[in-house]
């Protein structure tokens, strides 16, 4: 009876999208559920893929950190397990390096293997695409782009910053992650002239020697914004005032000019509340290497330099930002150019030639990727064309090989 029962049971296949949705939701598919032919390629690919990450990790590693820090425990007294934890810090930034050149490396590698033994070849007679056969390497390579972009934006900037905070405590040079030096703040304002255009006008400059742990010490604050009159304003301390929207100064000077007169008016104060922005602390804040902000930050950093009508800087700015974009899509241009590589007919590719011409590849694309960069940082080309326009060379080179393969 039981038997029956079982027999009568409609298969999954069967039963209604609803119910089978349903039905998804509570299994999730497995490794198992994927076509056998997809996961044989994935295990191909996974073996390549660690060696490879491995391998040019070791080699940037050594040659970017390694090397540096074992000079500064030899020169600069560098104690051994601050140097292994600035080594630790960094070994994300040199992953997300290595992401690219691993699935590059992976699947020339994997793909020539399978075609010098003719493995594809019997794919190919039983009527397997070579479209189809790349698939399972497109998906592996869109899996590293999300992680590279994940490390790239979550992981590597603060381990970045966390690293040159460990060294130049361990050196002697104790920092804080809130303090910078010099702290300058410009703010620009939109004036309508009497012709009817539209130009913006330096209205305030605010300075400080040093920033520490959210005090400005020794300040200055220059105020062009009243017509015919100058101000300024120097304290010992200025800080920013949560409760009433407003900076706090203390021990300081106010000095007004009248331009007309050139009478002069100042007053010494103890504390003294002046309505101006909070940016000044948010500029402080900010790191300034665009490769130790994540994409927020860097959007933050690009507003506050149009603000103080830096152009040059935003626009430099605004092609990092483009890159954090563009720079994980580097896994799926390298994976759709080793895969339409190694799928060609009776290719035969061994480790050492496999990351040979990885490094050829490689080269060549970075080499292209600074010379765009440089175009869109000098204003020739647009931030996003100067970010994006190596991926969509790299992607219509990889189609072409892909399309020659399928011949």
């Amino acid at each position: 009876m039981k038997g029956a029962l079982l027999e009568k049971r409609p298969t999954w296949l069967q039963l209604p999208s609803r119910e089978r949705l349903r039905d998804w939701r509570r299994t999730p598919p497995r490794w198992r559920d994927l076509p056998l032919l997809d996961r044989w390629l994935l295990q191909e690919l996974l073996g390549p893929l660690l060696f490879g990450i491995a391998a040019f990790t070791a080699v940037s590693l050594s040659v970017g950190a390694v090397f540096e820090l074992v000079r500064r425990v030899a020169e600069s007294g560098l104690p051994v397990l601050a140097a292994v934890k600035v080594l630790l810090l960094r070994l994300p930034s040199f992953l997300v390096l290595s992401f690219p050149m691993a699935t590059l490396m992976a699947t020339l590698l994997a793909y020539s293997r399978l075609s010098g033994s003719s493995e594809l070849t019997a794919l190919r007679s039983v009527g397997v695409s070579t479209r189809r056969m790349v698939l399972p390497a497109m998906a592996l390579a869109l899996v590293m782009s999300l992680l590279t972009f994940v490390f790239n934006d979550a992981i590597v900037p603060r381990a970045n910053l966390e690293a040159t905070n460990s060294l130049e405590r361990a050196l002697g040079k104790a920092i804080a992650t809130e303090q910078s030096d010099n702290a300058l703040y410009s703010r620009f304002t939109d004036v309508k002239l009497p012709n009817g255009d539209t130009s913006k006008w330096l209205t305030h400059i605010f300075h400080a020697r040093q920033f520490r742990k959210g005090v400005m010490l020794d300040v200055t604050l220059l105020d062009f914004s009243r017509h015919g009159y100058r101000q300024m304003l120097t304290a010992l301390t200025g800080e920013w005032n949560e409760e009433q929207g407003m900076w706090e100064f203390n021990k300081g000077r106010i000095t007004n000019i009248d331009i007309a007169s050139g009478t002069t008016t100042s007053a010494s104060f103890d504390r003294y509340l002046y309505p101006f922005t909070r940016d000044p602390i948010e500029v402080a804040q900010l790191p300034t290497d665009a490769s130790t902000m994540t994409v927020g930050q860097a959007l933050t950093a690009e507003r506050l330099l149009l603000e103080a009508n830096n152009t040059k800087e935003a626009r430099r700015l605004r092609v990092r930002i483009q890159e954090k974009f563009a720079f994980p899509a580097i896994c799926l241009v390298f994976g759709l150019i080793g895969s339409s590589l190694g799928v060609r007919p009776n290719s035969r590719t061994s480790r050492s030639q496999g990351f040979g011409i990885s490094v050829l590849l490689i080269f060549g694309y970075y080499l292209m990727s600074f010379i765009f960069s440089s175009l869109g940082i000098t204003g020739t080309l647009m931030p996003f064309m100067a970010a994006w326009l190596p991926v969509f060379i790299g992607l219509a080179g990889g189609l072409w090989l892909l399309r020659q393969a399928s011949r």
